[in-house]
């Protein structure tokens, strides 16, 4: 953040540009209703498509095909096969590196 030098204020870096500090509030305020001559006058009016807009469709997409059914209780089977696979190779792992923490741990003592 950078700190403001000379007599500015702090709300000076958010005014306008050509606007000073005290030069803004010597200014009358526009009128109830009117618009400055540089304000946004909105975006242009929007003409709707003629009828018939749409290119023509020559060739209808065929209907989705059905899937085929799923057999849940082979995928089941499966999932429980995986899940046992996974939790041996992890059991297997566990006891390699309990074996190899009491070895470090006996050389370290004895």
């Amino acid at each position: 953040m950078t700190t403001p030098s000379g007599g500015n204020t702090p709300d000076d870096y958010w005014r306008r540009p050509g606007s000073g500090g005290d030069a803004a509030a010597d200014q009358p305020a526009p009128a109830p209703g009117t618009a400055p001559a540089s304000a946004y006058a909105g975006p242009p009016p929007s003409v709707p498509p003629p009828a018939g807009w749409r290119p023509p469709v020559h060739l209808e997409a065929a209907p989705p095909r059905r899937l085929p059914p799923q057999d849940m209780a082979g995928l089941d089977a499966a999932e429980q096969r995986s899940q046992r696979l996974t939790y041996g190779f992890g059991a297997a792992a566990g006891v390699v590196l309990v074996v190899l923490v009491c070895l470090l741990c006996s050389r370290i003592i004895f």
